[in-house]
């Protein structure tokens, strides 16, 4: 009997300690609301009847464990129970959130711009357009900005990942304390999903074997399928669904953004049909319209003629279209063209069509994405839940691009190693421009003036051409007017805080164990359903390259370091740089310089700056461009940087250029151990880039080929005197370059079993950059060719047993 008494104690004791534990946990389960208290002694003490659910500030949640009483058997347990499927709370919306690359403001006809956009049109029509929001001026810091809610340096995202130099604002790395809105959404309930451009992971890190930390997948996203770079081919892309490379696509008529719309419409409706209850959170990101401005023909083709009215008088007329629309004060003037802009008017004949003819091609590649943005919104329009889907449309993740230099570019990599091309040679393909085979990019007048009626263009944070873009949004459940205009100062960290208040889910203290940084965005909300209401961000930090810009109550002092497409970069003092001044809430368009008439303001402002620069990681200074490309230089990780020589056993495709052999100046020896077919055998046996630079090593109709493509504007081939021999053969591809700094040139030796069959001298190489997409491939071509005398993906048709690649000096 005391021993069955005893058994009923203990029964008891863990009855009542169970159920202790089920109160805690059912607390420490609930959704992290914003309805909650936010602080201990707010929050309603725990009932042991009925017991409210506190907030809760750590995600994740702790593990279920079952609360009943578990006995020797399931005959003498308490009925099972399983957790709860985590749910957002009650009337959480689906979330669309699209992105585009490189907008200027007087782009796209919704804001005034020349571009047509009906689809964009139709979405402001049922809701609202916001005219005073502001990006960083380039595209990885605005998008580190926007997942995160936290200033760009703060979110280790000073510039792009391929520039960053390892101080905390620019490490390139996203760090655990500054969490995104999409792993806070995820782990409250929400489906989640990333289509197009990831510019947000380590330039070291994107390659097949990760590590994926940093990849979408590791940001709070369920799924994505996109490419993992800053830009790429609109035909030939390399892309990924979750962490594995998705094959060429065969299609003749492939475009990326045909391609991105459809898998945006799939997951979309997958999710619905599998889960309708579960809200989704979807993030498109296409890659237009930045360069290589890419479309269908008949897309360009529309476009023929409308601008050859130039520059200038496209900026008079945009600005009239934009008074008219109500997205610009009626006393609104255009800013003026600065001096190192040729007036339109004083180009030739030769120049006018050229530059025309570019901007043709861009307003092509626009219009076709507002077409596939189109087709992805009338999907979101026939879901059951259309009303309760809040669609956030950013129109650029800054201003447009002047990175094509004065006379535009065949290709874009051509700048990135500090070299722009003779208008001669632009003029020869002129009729190829905007198909496959160039990487071409319109002429930085253009690009100011998509940016009507602001000064300068992407890169400049110190001015609203790089960083003030339209933005739309819509939420029929909730949103009262149709049709309205907002002028509230809004940033793009708000863009966090506002996703979460409308799915009432508020931000983790920790999350994944890390303590986290605090946002610093402020939520839109206030403004859906209230025009006049009175501006909640009072100031706002801009630095990007030292391009540096500060706003306060409606001033805004702005520092231009350096022109967008200069390539050399010295001679910069940041104490000695010039400041100009704004009272933006009378000049829209920072059209009148108050500097010299108001030195006091200009001197509270600057002095801001500094101390904001000190508080969210924008120190130190670094105004260097194309030098930060190299690893050489900044020491950027890399997979390869350790080693000298390369053994690959099996074919490899896609190796991203951060994570390969660097080949840029310096010898190289690459020895491929291969079977040749009778035939005499074709195809790739290794390359490093693509259209845009890099080398080849190939078989072609028995001959070996060894070629570097010196960055579009020549290719130095060699080719053997004779056909290699069939059978196994150690095949030998030799570079010896000259040395004496970077860029410099070298000569290509062929041999095949220790036998010379071929040589060339190779004047220049390419010293900065390859690629910003594509790696290094063996055995086939997975993205781009080298040279235009074979199509990928070119795959090699004889036995590749290894291939061993040995770095010199």
């Amino acid at each position: 009997m005391e021993r069955i008494g005893a058994e009923r104690s203990l029964d008891t004791i863990a009855k009542f300690a169970k159920l202790a534990l089920t109160l805690v946990l059912v607390a420490l389960t609930a959704p992290i609301s914003l309805a909650q208290s936010s602080t201990p002694q707010d929050r309603p003490a725990i009932s042991t009847t009925v017991p409210p659910p506190p907030a809760t500030q750590s995600l994740p949640r702790p593990d279920f464990h079952f609360p009943g009483n578990v006995g020797r058997t399931y005959q003498d347990s308490d009925p099972p129970t399983f957790p709860k499927v985590v749910r957002p709370p009650q009337g959480a919306p689906n979330v669309l959130l699209i992105l585009l690359d490189d907008v200027g403001f007087g782009q796209f006809s919704t804001f005034g711009g020349g571009v047509p956009s009906p689809a964009v049109e139709k979405l402001a029509a049922h809701g609202l357009r916001y005219t005073r929001f502001h990006t960083t001026a380039l595209c990885s810091p605005t998008r580190a900005a926007l997942l995160t809610g936290r200033d760009h340096h703060v979110a280790g995202t000073g510039v792009i990942t391929e520039l960053a130099t390892g101080y905390d604002g620019y490490t390139g790395i996203i760090p655990k304390s500054a969490g995104t809105v999409s792993e806070i959404l995820r782990q409250n309930g929400y489906a989640t999903a990333w289509i197009g451009k990831n510019h947000n992971t380590p330039a070291w890190e994107t390659s097949e074997v990760g590590p994926f930390d940093h990849w979408p997948s590791g940001l709070g996203f369920d799924y994505f399928y996109g490419f993992n770079s800053g830009d790429t081919s609109q035909f030939e892309p390399v892309l990924f669904e979750n962490k594995n490379r998705v094959p060429r696509s065969t299609d003749p008529n492939y475009h990326l953004s045909h391609d991105l719309a459809d898998h945006a419409i799939a997951w979309m409706q997958r999710e619905k049909e599998i889960d309708p209850a579960r809200p989704f959170f979807l993030y498109v990101a296409p890659s237009a319209t930045h360069s290589p401005h890419m479309a269908p023909k008949e897309w360009i083709d529309k476009f023929k003629g409308q601008f050859d009215m130039g520059w200038d008088r496209y900026r008079e007329i945009t600005l009239e279209r934009q008074k008219k629309l109500g997205v610009v004060p009626q006393d609104t003037k255009l800013s003026a063209r600065d001096k190192s802009l040729a007036a339109w008017d004083s180009l030739n004949a030769d120049q006018k069509r050229l530059y025309a003819r570019m901007m043709e091609i861009f307003a092509g590649f626009g219009a076709q994405i507002d077409y596939e943005m189109g087709r992805v919104l009338d999907a979101v329009a026939a879901l059951p839940d259309a009303d309760n889907t809040l669609v956030i449309y950013i129109l650029g993740d800054n201003g447009a691009s002047a990175e094509g230099g004065l006379d535009g570019a065949t290709n874009e990599l051509a700048a990135f190693n500090g070299v722009f091309e003779p208008i001669e040679g632009e003029l020869k393909v002129i009729d190829e421009l905007g198909g496959p085979k160039y990487y071409n990019h319109f002429p930085a007048g253009w690009a100011w003036a998509m940016d009507t009626p602001f000064q300068w263009t992407k890169q400049i944070a110190s001015h609203f051409g790089g960083t003030r873009n339209p933005v739309v949004i819509s939420w029929p459940a909730k949103i009262k007017e149709k049709g309205g205009v907002r002028t509230q100062f809004q940033h793009v960290t708000d863009i966090m805080p506002t996703i979460l208040e409308v799915a009432g889910i508020r931000a983790p203290d920790s999350l994944n164990g890390v303590t986290q940084k605090p946002i610093e965005g402020v939520s839109m909300v206030y403004t859906f359903n209230d025009a006049k209401a009175p501006d909640r961000r009072k100031s706002q930090v801009f630095e990007l390259v030292s391009n540096r810009g500060m706003y306060q109550n409606g001033w805004m002092a702005s520092s231009l370091a350096y022109l967008p497409w200069a390539a050399a970069r010295t001679g910069y003092d940041p104490d000695k740089a010039k400041w100009e001044l704004y009272h933006i809430d009378e000049d829209f368009s920072q059209a009148n310089d108050l500097a010299a008439q108001d030195p006091d303001k200009l001197k509270e402002l600057v002095d801001l700056w500094w101390a904001e620069a000190a508080r969210h990681d924008v120190l130190p200074r670094d105004w260097r461009s194309v030098e930060r490309l190299s690893e050489q230089i900044t020491g950027r990780p890399s997979l390869a940087s350790d080693r000298k020589t390369f053994i690959y056993n099996t074919p490899l495709v896609a190796l991203p250029e951060g994570s390969a052999p660097d080949l840029k100046n310096k010898s190289f020896t690459v020895t491929a151990e291969v079977e040749i077919p009778s035939d005499g055998g074709d195809g790739m046996i290794f390359t490093q880039g693509g259209i845009t630079a890099g080398w080849g090593f190939y078989l072609l109709k028995g001959k070996l080929v060894g070629l570097h493509n010196y960055i579009g504007l020549e290719r130095y081939r060699a080719v053997s005197t004779e056909n290699v021999p069939t059978g196994k053969v150690s095949l030998t591809f030799d570079f010896k370059y000259d040395g004496g700094g970077m860029s410099k040139g070298g000569t290509i030796t062929l041999l095949a079993n220790g036998k010379k069959i071929g040589q060339a001298r190779v004047n220049q190489t390419a010293g900065f950059k390859y690629s910003l997409y594509e790696g290094q491939d063996i055995g086939e071509d997975s993205g781009s060719p080298v040279d235009f005398d074979y199509t990928p993906p070119f795959k090699f048709t004889g036995k590749i047993d290894k291939v061993t690649l040995d770095l010199g000096k």
